[in-house]
Order: C-alpha cells, then structure tokens, then sequence
C-alpha cells in the first residue's frame, strides 16, 4: 500500500460527491462509529457548510486506503457577526467587522490516526489557507484541547480569546485561534 498522500483543493460540487468518504475518516480521527452521534453531528454541520458560499474542501488521498484526511472551510458574509459573539476578552469594535471578503473560517481539519503526525494535516492546512483572498482565517477549539492549541500555535495562529458555546454544541465555550493569510503566502 501506498503512503504517499495526494492533496486536492475542490469547491462544494466534488464535496457533496465524495460526502460519503467524509464521514469514516471523521470518525476514525476521534476513535468512534460512523453511527455515533458525534459524527452524525457532524454530517449536519457539513451539510450545513456545503450550502455556505464560498465553501472549499482540500483532501488528501492514500492508493489503497483512500480518503485519509480532509480540512474545509468558508468566508464569514458581510455583516455577520455571530461567530464573534461574546468573544473575551472583548477585542476592539473593529476586530469583529466582517465584509464577506475578511475572515475565513477553518471548519474541519480531520485525519485518520494511522496518518496523524505525518504532516498530512499541515499539508491540508496550507493547501487549504494559502493563496486566499480574505485577510485572515479563524478556527474554534475545545478550550481543553492542549494538543490542537499547541498545533495550531506551531503553525503560526494567535488565541483571539473565547467564546460561549450555543445550545446542542459539544463544549460549553471554545477557543478562537486568528492567523493572518498574508503569513501564508508562498506555502502552497
């Protein structure tokens, strides 16, 4: 078996036909079921993000074993300020300006165990992030996630503070990470 991984950036056109593929790697990154409710969970935020303009999905791909990790994401619309809300500590009024073209949300980055810690992630990352138009990219994280924030620190993102989960959400408040896309230029 290959283990070399092929990585392709797509629009939501080729997400929705690979929709299937997304849900085994989903729950092998986090040790549970296809069946779980922890990933049907996420069945419907990614449904819910393939709908959002400006949705894009980069994947990587293993011969034999197939899909093995995915990150996807999409730009916050003008005016919409709910990722934002109740950020502390408080930023400045502007901090939470959106135009449509400012900020990029990183909603999933996913790679099955037998593949984490081999650079696919970052590769995903940067395939997806890099050559961007927005300014910036944001991403939420469970405020206990030691690992993931010293990740994400690595890779050049800055704790913009926390926010209070919503109703159903899996934690009761998550961390919000902000990096400048302007740092990733020329990584692709």
């Amino acid at each position: 078996m290959s283990t070399v991984a092929e990585f392709q950036r797509s629009g939501p056109e080729v997400a929705e036909a690979r929709i299937d593929d997304f849900l085994p790697v989903y729950a092998d990154a986090y040790g549970a079921e296809v069946g779980d409710r922890k990933v049907t969970a996420f069945a419907d935020r990614l449904a819910s993000a393939l709908r959002r303009p400006g949705f894009e999905v980069a994947f990587a791909s293993v011969g034999d074993a197939g899909l093995v990790g995915f990150a996807f994401g999409y730009p916050l619309p003008a005016g919409d300020t709910h990722w934002w809300a109740g950020l502390r500590p408080e930023p400045a009024s502007e901090f939470a300006v959106e135009t449509g073209s400012r900020t990029f949300v990183l909603a999933e980055i996913e790679v099955r165990r037998a593949f984490q810690s081999g650079g696919v992630g970052r590769r995903l990352h940067d395939l997806l992030l890099t050559g961007r138009s927005e300014e910036r990219a944001t991403l939420a994280v469970n405020p206990t996630a030691d690992r993931s924030h010293a990740i994400y620190r690595s890779w050049g993102w800055e704790l913009a503070g926390q926010v209070p989960g919503s109703s159903g959400d899996y934690f009761d408040a998550y961390d919000l990470f902000v990096i400048s896309l302007s740092s990733l230029a020329g990584r692709r």
